[in-house]
């Protein structure tokens, strides 16, 4: 029975091998900043690893010998077991949520506070697929507004939150007076209206106007903002924070979310948001709810990333400066459309979009067999036509490692 669905599957296999799209997993092995790929060490400008914590050997040290220092009983568990609300809620599940809260608020201190309650999450898309059709299960008609880029895991929650209460609509990436007609477009009986966005994005690398949301934000009441922050977490804001520490609008966002898988070397996901809603997730977010939680002995490493993040800004500034000076390599013709002009410091995210799929491929070849471990992103990950190399810079990159590779440009 099984034979004519192996064949068709064997079949779009070899389409997408045709469209040079198709994928395969790795054999990689990682040492630092390098992963070792086909036995060649390669200079990794591939990960979301920005602060280059992941392979800190020191770093996992001072860890460890913190850990050898607390009495046997007191030693994190390497399993959760299971659920949150069975017994997977963990002392140091319950640390991290306090100090993510902390953080924040010593982020939103200098202009007027930021209290929050955080609920800590298993991943980002944990997050994203489950928030959403959380919040939108209470029986309130509800337009959910969201840029035409953001995360899969995004689209995918947004599309979990259909129901006969809660519709949607897309606005043109960042075109925020494409966003203010279909907001003056908005029926009177649309009780709440959710707009979503990511403050960096992931595959151009390029900011939110964070500020303009809150404008809009302020000019009805009905408006609720729901920001993912997960390439800015730890890259941006003095606290390191994000985007919405630097713009100063943390105050003004009512769903922060962030995640431990980048910037943070770990894993998992959070979001800061009212208590309230935090209690309505805690009974409404299946992902939550039916998920074993994550290991204790992982909480604690995020604990400890996050104690260093206020430390981490001499990283950060350097990670600015290898960011702009690989952007201002990229010619126009190459940059994403959304690029600004002045190649401003955006992100340690800097794409080189060839547009078609065998060039990208080709060009990932080439910068791999000049050292670095370089990928080719293409449809559907980005648009048709849009195909790329997604150069990432970290914090563990040299000014002379950069120069190299812009010379491979």
């Amino acid at each position: 029975m099984l034979a004519p669905i192996h064949d068709r599957l064997k079949a779009e296999l070899t389409q997408l091998k045709d469209q040079q799209r198709y994928r395969q997993l790795p054999n990689l092995e990682h040492q630092g900043r390098y992963v070792i790929s086909h036995g060649k060490t390669l200079l990794n400008i591939a990960s979301n690893d920005y602060l280059g914590l992941s392979g800190d050997i020191a770093l996992q040290h001072e860890f460890f010998e913190n850990l050898q220092q607390l009495p046997t009983a007191h030693l994190p568990k390497m399993s959760a077991t299971s659920s949150r609300l069975l017994t997977g809620n963990d002392a140091q599940l319950q640390l991290l949520e306090n100090e993510l809260a902390q953080w924040y608020e010593l982020a939103g201190g200098e202009y007027g506070g930021n209290k929050k309650a955080a609920l800590v999450i298993n991943s980002g898309y944990h997050a994203n697929i489950g928030i959403l059709p959380a919040l939108t299960a209470l029986p309130v008609k509800t337009l959910i507004l969201a840029d035409k880029l953001v995360h899969a895991s995004i689209i995918d929650g947004i599309r979990l939150s259909q129901n006969k209460a809660c519709t949607y609509r897309r606005y043109r990436h960042n075109d925020y007076a494409h966003l203010a007609t279909l907001l003056a477009q908005v029926e009177d009986t649309v009780e709440r209206i959710i707009i979503i966005t990511e403050s960096i994005f992931s595959m151009d690398g390029d900011r939110a106007d964070l500020p303009a949301l809150v404008q809009l934000k302020a000019k009805d009441a009905r408006i609720e903002l729901y920001v993912d922050e997960a390439h800015a977490v730890g890259v941006l804001g003095k606290q390191g924070c994000g985007l919405a520490e630097e713009t100063q609008t943390l105050a003004d966002i009512d769903y922060v979310v962030g995640t431990f898988g980048k910037a943070f070397a770990s894993i998992g996901a959070y979001i800061l948001c009212d208590d309230t809603v935090k209690s309505w997730l805690v009974n409404h977010m299946r992902p939550l709810i039916f998920s074993t939680a994550l290991p204790p002995i992982n909480h604690a490493w995020s604990r400890f990333i996050l104690a260093k993040m206020p430390e981490l800004q001499a990283s950060r500034q350097h990670l600015a400066q290898i960011s702009v000076q690989l952007g201002q390599a990229i010619s126009p013709s190459h940059r994403a459309s959304s690029a600004p002009q002045d190649v401003s410091y955006q992100s340690p995210i800097v794409p080189y979009i060839l547009g078609d799929n065998a060039r990208t491929i080709a060009k990932a070849a080439q910068l791999q067999a000049a050292g670095f471990y370089a990928l080719p992103i293409r449809p559907p990950t980005v648009p048709a036509n849009t195909a790329r190399i997604r150069l990432v810079m970290n914090a563990k990159i040299t000014t002379a490692d950069c120069a190299r590779l812009i010379e491979h440009l």
